[in-house]
């Protein structure tokens, strides 16, 4: 695995956002918690992307 993925600047939010949908989640149907993990992690993937191209 090459370093570039392990770096603290992406596993802190990652982490962070898993915390918060397990908090959010709690009171959701399975339904609406995998909806919400698949926005969420589309969400992630499009910043990230959008990052790297800029920088």
């Amino acid at each position: 695995m090459p370093a570039d993925l392990v770096r603290l600047d992406l596993l802190v939010p990652v982490l962070m956002y898993c915390a918060l949908l397990w908090w959010v989640g709690r009171g959701l149907s399975w339904t609406a918690r995998i909806a919400t993990v698949v926005v969420t992690l589309a969400l992630i993937a499009i910043v990230v992307t959008v990052e790297r191209t800029w920088h």
